[in-house]
């Protein structure tokens, strides 16, 4: 068993840095991190390092000087020779959204660990908690597996489920419930793996799901659509318009033409089998807690 393994963690947004602290105050500092450039955030395009810098920031200094930063616009040889020059033993990746080439799958020698918000393998893919959402499913979970060239393929080390009910969890609620829980077993697991006491378990690819990256035009509702949902004339659509909702706020977004506006469509819920719009927002105007009958 390795005593004092080196790690390089591969993460970028909220949820990674969710991995990233819990990794840390488990006792599993990374010598380096990769994540994704500063880019411009807001209105006034202010250069923001992101989440998972900023995580390391904050560290006092005694920490933080531990860890390396690597952010690479491309996964090219530049960035292969600062990852041999780090020489890990495992790497870890948790919301990268980069696939690894196997030129860089083949550096660590006890391979790479991924931390999908999925029980794999179903739903691979982009997005299992927006697809997970929309299906309503009564349960959902993470896997960490070992990563290979396809996407979210490789064999299983580790599951746990978590429960999905349809109280008006968001798709942002359940995705950072799903990266701790994660976050949780990859320090369980970690020592055992390292120990070799875990078989990984090849994915039955006869069960496997996809899911796609969503885009703005997913989430639009035609008008008549969501009338029939608010009036209880069709309470399957009510159920379709709340989970889809819950599951694209605040990206992609969900969205009606209203009176020749548009109109986001931001919180809602079920009652009686129709749909209650709680919360939505006009073009040019900030948003209401009300519905488009009253707004």
């Amino acid at each position: 068993m390795i005593l004092d393994p080196k790690l390089v963690f591969f993460g970028t947004p909220e949820f990674a840095a969710i991995v990233l602290e819990k990794m840390i105050k488990g006792g599993f500092v990374p010598a380096a991190v990769v994540c994704n450039p500063d880019r411009p955030v807001g209105r006034k395009k202010v250069i923001t390092p992101p989440p998972v810098k900023q995580r390391i920031m904050n560290y006092e200094s005694g920490m933080k000087d531990k860890i390396q930063i690597l952010q690479p616009e491309k996964l090219d040889e530049e960035f292969c020779n600062a990852l041999l020059n780090t020489h890990a033993d495992l790497f870890i990746i948790a919301a990268y959204a980069k696939i690894l080439p196997k030129e860089i799958l083949a550096i660590p020698r006890l391979g790479t660990i991924g931390v999908h918000p999925s029980l794999l393998p179903k739903y691979r893919g982009s997005s299992p908690i927006q697809s997970a959402i929309l299906e309503g499913e009564s349960e959902t979970g993470v896997t960490l597996y070992l990563v290979d060239e396809k996407m979210d393929h490789g064999p299983i080390l580790a599951q746990r489920e978590l429960e999905n009910d349809e109280s008006g969890i968001t798709h942002h609620e359940l995705l950072m419930r799903a990266f701790a829980a994660g976050a949780e077993l990859l320090i369980e697991t970690l020592p055992k793996f390292m120990a070799g006491e875990i078989t990984p378990i090849p994915q039955n690819e006869a069960e496997a799901t996809y899911t796609k990256k969503f885009e703005r035009k997913d989430g639009y509702i035609e008008i008549e659509d969501l009338r029939a949902a608010e009036s209880g004339m069709n309470p399957e659509k009510a159920v379709e318009i709340e989970r889809k909702i819950r599951a694209f706020n605040p990206e992609p977004g969900v969205w009606t033409i209203s009176d020749g506006a548009q109109v986001k469509l931001l919180e809602a819920e079920i009652r009686d089998g129709k749909l209650i719009m709680n919360k939505t927002q006009k073009e040019g105007e900030k948003p209401k807690n009300k519905g488009l009958a009253t707004s």
